[in-house]
């Protein structure tokens, strides 16, 4: 699915059918539901941001240019906001949720937040974190509510971060719970930019 604008969406809805429905750009169409109203608020997409007929984005999600989401995705922001940067990729079967505000523990909730310049792996769930710019998150890994990953930062595949967990920058960090392991080479600190940058050509393709 192409996007060639920062537009908001309100996919039809009740109409039974499964056709694609027109939504005024050239080349700008979606399967019914992809993106999804929750009460007042509906997904905000960036320039150039490839999501798959597959993926569901429901309610107050804005997703930065150049962003892409990749099947079976869920991001669903019902009960806080999430925001995802510019040139960030999210990878298959990845879920993307949040806290709800006016909770009795936590009455301020957990949005979350996704920096720029991110890959997410296969399978990873995030929950009201924040992630900050230029990070790696491996596959099947989890990252919960409160936790902040700083830059430059890479989360080996499995791994679990506590919490209201706060990892510093520039490090590698693995297992469950997660703990710090060393520190990145430069070499790996450019592979991170190195995947978002492949991400980013890659969804060029789809978009094609």
């Amino acid at each position: 699915m192409s996007r060639t604008g920062t537009i908001e969406i309100v996919p039809t809805t009740g109409s039974g059918d499964d056709s694609v429905p027109e939504l005024g750009t050239p080349n700008l169409t979606t399967k019914i539901m992809t993106l999804r109203r929750f009460e007042n608020n509906t997904p905000r997409i960036g320039d150039d941001v490839y999501i798959d007929d597959t993926a569901l984005i429901i309610g107050d999600v804005t997703i930065g240019r150049d962003s892409s989401i990749w099947p079976f995705t869920a991001i669903r922001g019902d009960v806080n906001r999430i925001e995802i940067g510019e040139g960030s990729n999210i990878q298959d079967h990845s879920v993307l949720h949040v806290t709800h505000i006016g909770g009795l523990h936590d009455p301020e909730g957990h949005a979350l937040t996704v920096g720029s310049g991110i890959t997410v792996g296969h399978r990873v769930t995030l929950h009201g974190c924040t992630v900050h710019d230029h990070c790696l998150i491996g596959m099947g890994s989890t990252i919960m509510d409160g936790a902040i990953i700083h830059s430059d930062t890479i989360i080996g595949a499995g791994s679990l971060v506590a919490p209201n967990k706060e990892l510093e920058g520039g490090y590698l960090w693995l297992g469950s719970p997660a703990r710090r392991a060393r520190a990145l080479t430069e070499e790996e600190k450019e592979s991170i930019r190195y995947s978002a940058q492949h991400y980013m050509h890659l969804k060029q393709r789809y978009l094609k």
